[in-house]
């Protein structure tokens, strides 16, 4: 599998060179052996793109380097950009995503720009006053290094971060090197495809909800069907994961943002963040958000879960704040159950909006963005069974399921 991933990656991306030097080098040492596999023994010897500094340290010697990433951003217990500083590279700023660079904001909060108190480095916000870096922000860079961790579902919005800097690398003619990591929902693909007109920054192509790729995976599929726009093309190099399979199950070292603590909620987002886009609460201003669902109007004999949600940090102001609230809760199924499951539960969307007194006030604006298409929300006025919605995607997961398949870098799940 690794000669399968070299031969794809030098086929088709820059450093072609310098890579046939790199492996002359030897392996930075691996500090990341727990919590990342979720029991699969193939996986013991599973290192992330960021572990795999002999491929890539060699690649930043004498280069400004602009670093993208987070709080995910770790070799072990140990953040990549104080390892780069330690190693002697020259970081001359950070991009960070939603949430911050060190991921304490809450979802939609306006990020502002600033320095990192722990490096003195300046920090510029992807999730502020531009959502895409400057020409100005990149005039001093060399190279652009991406690490993020993300979860493999469309409205997840590290996808259109690295979009837009994958955008602004290309017009300034800047490689881009992508440490990839393991998607914890990469073993299936599922939901319907987002449709032209319904484009925002939380769905800028036309995937499906849960799309099963890496994160360097999917910067390889957004540069080769020119999803960047105006005919550019990215300089995209992805240093591969170690002995990964899209049919692995793993379990992320460190919550990937506020509202995603665990793998409970992980593995039940994609069907719970419809939810956003409606009245109901998912459980937000709980310590157990995305694990249920639930609203003061539901009937509490239907709906025996009861919830308050309040004022924290990650919510500073949920759905239904100091409300008692009626639902399930779906948090206290077996973890095992639940990476079991290989596609989106609409049951629990049905269900709410089925009994609830006040159908016209159900649904916002919002929920548009996250369907990435009209035509959810019309089905569900109307009535249509899940298995009949499903049949609807079946189509459109196909046609993507054909692209997916060029970019892939890891064996599939099926």
């Amino acid at each position: 599998m690794k000669t399968r991933q070299s031969k794809r990656i030098f086929a088709q991306y820059p450093f072609t060179v310098l890579l046939a030097v790199v492996l002359l080098f030897a392996v930075f040492p691996s500090r990341a052996e727990e919590g990342r596999q979720g029991g699969d023994p193939e996986a013991s010897a599973l290192r992330t793109g960021a572990e795999r500094t002999g491929m890539y340290f060699p690649l930043l010697r004498g280069r400004r380097i602009a670093f993208a990433g987070n709080h995910t951003s770790r070799i072990g217990e140990t953040h990549v950009v104080d390892s780069l500083l330690s190693a002697g590279f020259h970081i001359v700023r950070v991009f960070s995503p939603e949430h911050g660079f060190r991921g304490r904001a809450a979802a939609g909060e306006h990020v502002a720009s600033g320095t990192d108190p722990a490096t003195g480095l300046p920090v510029v916000s992807l999730y502020g006053s531009n959502r895409r870096p400057t020409p100005e922000q990149l005039q001093d860079v060399d190279l652009i290094v991406f690490d993020i961790q993300d979860v493999g579902v469309r409205f997840y919005t590290y996808i259109s971060t690295m979009t837009y800097l994958l955008q602004a690398a290309a017009g300034a003619n800047i490689p881009v090197i992508i440490l990839d990591r393991p998607n914890p929902l990469g073993h299936y693909v599922d939901g319907p495809v987002l449709e032209s007109g319904h484009a925002s920054f939380v769905g800028l192509h036309r995937i499906p909800v849960v799309h099963g790729m890496t994160i360097g995976e999917y910067a390889l599929m957004a540069n080769g069907e020119g999803w960047l726009g105006s005919g550019v093309k990215a300089r995209i190099e992805v240093i591969p994961v170690e002995n990964y399979t899209h049919s692995m199950r793993y379990h992320l070292p460190v919550a990937p943002s506020p509202n995603l603590p665990d793998m409970h909620s992980v593995y039940l987002y994609p069907s719970l963040c419809f939810f956003e886009g409606t009245v109901i609460s998912l459980g937000r201003g709980t310590d157990r958000p995305f694990q249920m669902f639930g609203h003061p109007l539901l009937d509490p004999q239907q709906f025996p879960h009861h919830f308050t949600p309040r004022s924290v940090p990650a919510a500073p102001n949920p759905p239904a704040r100091d409300e008692l609230c009626h639902g399930r809760d779906l948090g206290g199924l077996p973890l095992d159950q639940l990476e079991q499951k290989d596609r989106i539960e609409l049951s629990h969307l049905l269900e709410a909006y089925r009994h609830f007194p006040e159908k016209d006030a159900f649904f916002n604006p919002f929920f548009e963005n996250l369907a990435g298409t009209r035509l959810l929300r019309n089905q569900i006025l109307a009535g249509l069974s899940e298995e009949q919605i499903r049949a609807s995607w079946e189509e459109g997961l196909r046609s993507f399921r054909e692209t997916r398949r060029r970019y892939l870098l890891y064996p599939d799940f099926d």
